[in-house]
């Protein structure tokens, strides 16, 4: 489970809460520039993103097998860049190859407006990893005619025709994922996970025949392939080696056979000698073993995320998008934050779950905070800031998980700049001097609270399908929900202080509640076109949690509705029965996990989570237009290279940083592009 950074960290005052061949040794001055004393976080904005840039601090301290170890597992991501690509639509490389021709080809005029606007609509396609916004998943709409997108491929040689142009200018696939009530999902999704004959009904049916040999211990089906009709007939293309993707896994697999040479210990060896029998055989117990041995592999200073993982993308919920995060372990934080895993069985135990939902031993929820080296796939240039793994529940009641904050994340987050929403939309100045003192330590908890409590808390009843059987389309943002109601509902508690993770647990809670219904009512509008609904998984939640507990609190005056000068903003009047709501509401959606009650989550999700106020929606972006720093952000990634003797052995690996978000896009073109442009 990641958990995604809240308007790309958008305001991190305001809204964060706790979700080929090998590289050249030199590089042109566009591609990379050494880190300096004084480091800039920005590269650039445009349209609606602000791209940043992100440190290795620690690196030296590194011995020089472990950088080598860093070197080849951030290798091995990258070499499978563009298999998200054309995860996320078929025509995605093809329209990218094309895009990217003319851009370093056109000699042509390029102070006009046409031009400019080409620019920012290839950085936008850069940055979502196809041609639908990476948040939203409506169609990006280009700022330039057909016409003039014929004249450049004229000019430049490039060819790009038939349904490929025309779905840049027409209406056709215009939802990468759609998650809409009373459709067909799949049938309406652009995302390349399914033929383009294949139904709702053909998902289900097809799976449902599917049996693993151990119903206590699911297997994963449908997580690593494509479901197709052909003559009829539906079939499964499998991602691996001779499969789907299969040119590009093969190149994985050459960098993890490396990385296994330099693994610090057997454990982490073993985990990834059956990661690359996963690759090679597409075998689903094979992946189930790999997460059993990823999951105890907790020594060692290096850790990685890989393979085909989250379900998000695809509307119901079978098959998991490519992702690699590269981590080492930040020290100090992650002793800091060790309290919390050590205490996870004291947090589950005075939980206000129905007892038969508690898990009476909850194991192996190992947390820690790390400096992200590297990410690829559907983890950048968007980056989450937390991860939970793995996410079979069978996996994570005996065996447990791992949790990771992404600690130099959050920290260039932190350091990239202020954007002043904050004071436009606290209540008053109470709030937003409590917020300065508390409000960074409120987002590390609900942070760490989310991913190692949260997601690990719970258990389904006996005979419950896996849920994303029963939940269906509901089952990601459902999730979510639950391990941020999980979060709040200790984020406001004496135990925090006990722990000695806080001076002050009430004014902690107090932070943590504010920004949690203040974006959850009104700040995370600032993402969505005026009368658009809520689709994106972690947006529901946030809105479903936040309406709801409003509406239940209403008699009580839990949380005030304040109008003035013209402006809304939300008076929490009650901490101490806010929480009480959000304790009532936590029991509920791990009701709904544990029984697999489809029409209640239904019911809460299209009440409180779809639709939008849509005069405080057109307020807060009314509001929002003063503000310039753009509501999105992501990252290039640091580039490492490694410098070898005449042997061809590597003696040292150095961290330089991208100049520019193209230069960078247009290296990893020219040198990880691994697949034909329809596969």
């Amino acid at each position: 489970m990641k958990l995604k950074s809240l308007l790309g960290m958008l305001l991190l005052g305001v809204i964060l809460m706790s979700c080929g061949n090998e590289p050249s040794k030199t590089k042109t001055d566009d591609m990379a520039t050494k880190t300096s004393e004084t480091f800039d976080y920005n590269v650039e904005q445009f349209a609606d993103l602000k791209i940043l840039r992100y440190q290795i601090p620690g690196w030296d301290q590194l011995s020089l097998n472990e950088q080598k170890l860093v070197y080849y597992l951030v290798q091995a991501g990258l070499e499978g860049r563009d298999i998200i690509w054309d995860q996320n639509y078929r025509h995605n490389l093809k329209i990218r190859n094309a895009l990217e021709n003319v851009y370093t080809n056109y000699d042509g005029d390029k102070t006009s407006g046409d031009w400019k606007a080409f620019e920012v609509y290839l950085k936008r396609v850069w940055f979502s990893n196809g041609i639908h916004h990476h948040y939203s998943n409506d169609k990006l709409k280009p700022g330039f005619s057909s016409d003039y997108l014929k004249t450049l491929l004229t000019e430049t040689n490039t060819t790009l025709e038939g349904e490929p142009f025309d779905v840049i200018f027409n209406d056709k696939d215009s939802k990468k994922v759609n998650q809409a009530k009373g459709v067909d999902n799949v049938a309406l999704s652009a995302v390349n996970f399914y033929g383009p004959n294949v139904t709702n009904s053909d998902v289900a049916s097809f799976y449902k025949q599917k049996k693993s040999p151990n119903p206590e211990k699911p297997l994963a089906f449908g997580l690593n392939s494509q479901l197709v009709k052909e003559n009829g007939v539906l079939k499964e293309r499998v991602y691996k080696s001779g499969g789907l993707y299969g040119q590009a896994i093969d190149k994985i697999v050459k960098w993890l056979e490396l990385a296994k040479g330099v693994a610090e210990n057997d454990e982490q060896g073993n985990a990834l000698g059956l990661l690359i029998e996963y690759y090679k055989t597409g075998d689903l117990q094979t992946w189930d073993d790999y997460n059993v041995a990823w999951t105890k592999a907790t020594e060692g200073n290096i850790d990685y995320i890989n393979s085909f993982i989250e379900v998000y993308n695809d509307p119901l919920g079978y098959r998991g998008s490519y992702e690699n995060i590269v981590q080492i372990k930040d020290f100090d934080m992650s002793q800091k934050m060790k309290v919390l895993s050590d205490n996870a069985q004291w947090f589950e135990d005075n939980s206000p779950l129905m007892d038969e939902h508690k898990k009476k031993n909850v194991v192996g929820v190992t947390y820690k905070v790390v400096t992200v080296a590297g990410e690829a796939g559907d983890s950048s240039p968007s980056t989450p800031i937390g991860v939970n793994l793995p996410n079979a529940n069978w996996i994570r009641k005996a065996v447990g998980s791992k949790s990771v904050s992404l600690g130099n994340i959050i920290h260039a987050y932190n350091n990239a700049g202020s954007t002043g929403r904050l004071k436009e939309f606290v209540h008053d100045e109470e709030e937003l001097k409590n917020h300065e003192k508390y409000g960074e330590l409120a987002d590390k908890l609900d942070t760490a609270l989310h991913e190692v409590i949260g997601h690990a808390s719970g258990q389904l009843n006996p005979g419950v399908g896996e849920t994303k059987e029963t939940l269906k389309n509901y089952a990601s943002t459902l999730e979510e929900g639950r391990a941020d109601l999980v979060a709040q509902y200790y984020m406001y508690h004496p135990k925090l202080q006990e722990l000695g993770l806080t001076d002050d647990w009430e004014a902690l809670g107090r932070a943590s509640y504010d920004s949690y219904i203040r974006n959850g009512l009104m700040t995370q509008l600032i993402r969505l076109n005026l009368g658009d609904d809520v689709e994106e998984a972690h947006m529901r939640n946030r809105q479903w949690i936040s309406a709801w507990v409003f509406e239940k609190g209403q008699k009580d005056n839990v949380i005030e509705k304040v109008t003035r000068d013209g402006k809304t903003y939300f008076d929490i009047k009650d901490y101490a029965k806010l929480r009480e709501l959000f304790g009532q509401l936590l029991r509920e959606t791990q009701r709904i996990k544990s029984e697999g009650d489809y029409n209640a989550v239904e019911t809460l999700v299209e009440t409180y989570g779809v639709k939008v106020d849509q005069d405080i929606h057109a307020e807060v972006l009314e509001r929002n237009k003063q503000f310039k720093s753009a509501p999105y952000n992501g990252f290039v990634n640091p580039v490492l290279v490694a410098d070898k003797n005449d042997a061809g052995e590597i003696t040292s690996i150095k961290v330089t940083q991208p100049k520019t978000f193209a230069g960078q896009m247009l290296d990893y073109a020219k040198r990880y592009g691994n697949l034909p442009e329809e596969n």
